[in-house]
């Protein structure tokens, strides 16, 4: 049987350092889940929305200003499913678009069908897309960049491992941002204590920070479930982090059959 595989990635990873969306990043996300569908049943969870509005309104509608960050959202969404939808079709790799909100995992009616719908496109081999139904929610736009999401999302699904992809190797000792002598903790029990170590930089792109992924990785150790933070910007990142050549942070939980 595949294991299951959450894989969420943010606007900073999407536009590759720039303020666009990367066509080139979606192709080597592309490549990277058709190497490893034999092994992986794999769920995106994917942020770039405003970015690809951005990206649109200053091909098509220069000098008109969207102030509206759910109304971008709801101009670049369908954007974004059609780059994925035309690259990742240049692999054979079928997709499909799930929009949600948090909304969807306190309600068990809603939480049933969401498992089922994401269950039935796993079995005819799509890959679903999940982002925040950014139109009539604002939590994702304010709070975490989809890193929540994704933590629900493989708890939902009982993942095997949530990857959240960054713009840095995980998490360090200080902000290597800020310290040049900053170090990698390659793996962490402690996630309270991991929070003592952050600070935080605005990148000005994507809205998560690592107190975000901290707390989706606090949310996926409740339910038994690994998470991995790596930097998406690297080709092949994910590929190269399963096979252990990527350095990465761990946060290791108790496995599933003990």
């Amino acid at each position: 049987m595949k294991k299951k595989l959450v894989l969420k990635i943010g606007t900073s990873t999407l536009t590759a350092g720039t303020r666009l969306i990367s066509r080139g990043k979606v192709e080597d996300i592309g490549r990277q889940i058709l190497a490893l569908r034999d092994e992986y049943d794999i769920v995106l969870v994917s942020s770039g929305a405003i970015a690809a509005a951005k990206q649109y309104i200053n091909i098509k509608d220069a000098g008109r200003i969207v102030e509206s960050k759910q109304a971008m959202a709801a101009i670049g969404q369908p954007l974004l499913m059609r780059i994925y939808n035309e690259v990742f079709g240049d692999f054979g790799i079928r997709t499909a678009q799930c929009l949600m909100t948090y909304r969807d995992f306190e309600n068990e009616t809603s939480r049933t069908n969401t498992l089922n719908t994401i269950g039935e496109l796993i079995k005819y081999e799509y890959v679903p897309v999940i982002n925040e139904n950014d139109t009539t929610a604002v939590e994702e736009i304010i709070l975490g960049d989809n890193d929540k999401l994704s933590a629900l999302v493989a708890a939902l699904i009982d993942a095997d491992l949530l990857v959240l992809a960054s713009d840095i190797d995980g998490v360090f000792d200080r902000n290597p941002h800020l310290h040049e002598d900053a170090r990698l903790i390659p793996e962490i029990d402690d996630i309270t204590e991991a929070r003592k170590l952050v600070e935080e930089r605005d990148s000005g792109l994507g809205t998560g920070g690592m107190h975000s992924k901290l707390a989706a990785a606090a949310i996926c150790r409740r339910e038994r479930i690994e998470t991995w933070i790596v930097n998406g910007g690297a080709n092949n990142f994910l590929v190269d982090a399963l096979e252990g050549r990527r350095p990465c942070t761990k946060f290791r939980s108790i496995t599933k059959e003990s």
